[in-house]
């Protein structure tokens, strides 16, 4: 067993912090002494603007929208996110599997950046380095939280502790933005932070005078100043409405203004107001930040469509938590149940996707899909080392809307890749599952139902709708093989990540 494993976590973090002091006396203090006269010229986090977003969902997706308003600002950005590195036009993939590298490696690329003569930096900001001092000692500008929900419960045990860690990201910055959608929005808001925004689609949790005050200055400015209830302090809130989205769109409007973004679903959507946030912050105008929102065109790993000519479509989306994978499944369900066939074919993805979309709502005689006619076919796992309480729960939620599933390997780290299996696959189920996997003869086209008379919704047997796969490559061959024209593969987990993590090795 490894020695670490018996190492609280706690003590460790005094380890974490000593790291995080000598990172910052390498790099972020003054290569000079003379330098060393002045704070504010510090060092190289003192020299940049440093915006942090931090959330359980919409991370990366939030950090490339921000990105890209502040380019279309005029402005030199970096960025550090889940998939990829960014200093000025110089771009590269994020390989090591971390969200928000070591605190040796954060200072190196600030000090890159500064170096690169960068105005912004915007830095995805996960719970564990919070927690762990990784980005301890970074002056942050803004802070930003995309939401919360469950996740890292292996880490952090409880939902109180991981908001906590989260919290800490905005102990010192001048600016925050909150989701106040989401679970105890006030506790972000209770910071001593001198601007405050909050961005909403329906403000279920927000208390109700506010929303009403709110909706008596619709009239006005963006965004809407308001008294935070049981504070002397004021926020900011922009309110999106009559929202729609389509299979490769969604539309929002804030006030008068109509946006149009080239990414589908409501949490797109509240992504891309938590981006707005920022920049009417920074002073960028309305006009700006809706004409760089409508230029992303996708986001590698984020319900990005692969193109093919076989007729049916395949959406890989990174979705590892039980909240973001409901939320991408809804959106999916929603999509096949009202999409527009002709002649049994699909618009693909790709060059020309839009247009073909296009054409197949303007056909003269469209027949609609009333559930049955499109499948959805899931393939999934679950990540080793990681919260186990969630697997069954992220196996239950995909059997409520696909109709044939896969369980496939997904970096097991050190951990028993069948037993993870397992785990998803008892969700999937209704069943504890224990067992090796069997070895079914394929292809699995032997295996498919007659769809319309035998399958009954939700009941999954082995063999028949749902299997056990253990090379993922193969899980994704076989999902293949099922499909038809019309039909959706689903493929969650990975997102753009190009490598697996068995054991030590990638």
């Amino acid at each position: 067993m490894d020695i670490k494993f018996l190492i609280p976590q706690k003590i460790k973090n005094f380890y974490h912090l000593g790291q995080a002091v000598l990172a910052n006396f390498i790099y972020g203090f003054p290569a000079s002494r003379r330098q060393a006269v002045s704070a504010s010229r510090g060092g190289p986090a003192r020299k940049i603007k440093i915006i942090g977003v931090t959330g359980t969902n919409g991370k990366t997706t939030t950090v490339w929208m921000i990105g890209k308003i502040l380019e279309e600002a005029g402005h030199k950005v970096a960025l550090n996110s889940t998939i990829n590195f960014k200093i000025g036009t110089k771009e590269w993939v994020n390989k090591t599997k971390f969200t928000t590298l070591s605190s040796f490696a954060v200072q190196k690329f600030i000090r890159n950046a500064v170096k690169g003569k960068c105005d912004y930096l915007v830095l995805e900001t996960s719970s564990h380095s919070l927690d762990q001092f990784r980005v301890w000692g970074i002056p942050f500008a803004v802070a930003v939280i995309t939401n919360i929900t469950r996740e890292h419960l292996d880490y952090h045990q409880t939902m109180e502790e991981y908001r906590k860690a989260k919290l800490k990201l905005f102990e010192k910055a001048p600016t925050i933005v909150v989701n106040l959608d989401m679970e105890k929005p006030e506790e972000y808001l209770s910071c001593n932070s001198k601007l405050k925004f909050g961005f909403t689609t329906s403000n279920p949790n927000f208390p109700a005078s506010t929303r009403r005050d709110c909706s008596s200055t619709r009239g006005g400015q963006i965004p809407i100043s308001n008294k935070i209830p049981n504070s002397d302090d004021q926020i900011k809130i922009i309110i999106a409405e009559n929202i729609e989205t389509g299979i490769d769109y969604s539309n929002y409007q804030l006030q008068t203004t109509n946006y149009k973004l080239n990414l589908p679903g409501k949490f797109n959507i509240e992504n891309a107001l938590a981006a707005t946030c920022v920049g009417l912050s920074q002073g960028i105008s309305l006009e700006t930040i809706k004409k760089a929102l409508e230029k992303i065109k996708g986001i590698p790993g984020r319900m990005e469509y692969v193109p093919n000519n076989k007729g049916f479509k395949i959406i890989i989306d990174y979705a590892v938590t039980p909240d973001s994978l409901e939320k991408l499944y809804e959106l999916i369900n929603q999509i096949k149940n009202i999409l527009p066939l002709e002649k049994g074919v699909l618009p693909t993805g790709g060059e020309g996707f839009e247009k073909q979309s296009e054409n197949f709502k303007s056909s003269p005689n469209p027949s609609f899909s009333k559930g049955g006619e499109h499948k959805i076919i899931a393939v999934l796992g679950a990540c080793g080392e990681r919260d186990r309480g969630k697997r069954p729960i992220m196996g239950k939620i995909v059997a409520q809307y696909a109709d044939y599933v896969i369980v496939t390997n997904e970096d097991p780290y050190g951990e028993n890749e069948v037993e993870i299996i397992n785990q998803v696959f008892s969700g999937v189920v209704g069943t504890e599952i224990n067992n090796e996997l069997p070895n079914f003869q394929f292809p699995i086209s032997n295996f498919q139902l007659n769809f319309n008379d035998q399958k009954i919704k939700n009941k999954f047997t082995e063999g028949k709708n749902c299997w056990r796969i253990l090379d993922r490559r193969e899980a994704i061959r076989q999902s293949l093989k099922l499909a038809q024209a019309g039909d959706f593969i689903v493929i969650t987990g990975k997102g753009a990540e190009e490598t697996m993590a068995i054991g030590k090795d990638r």
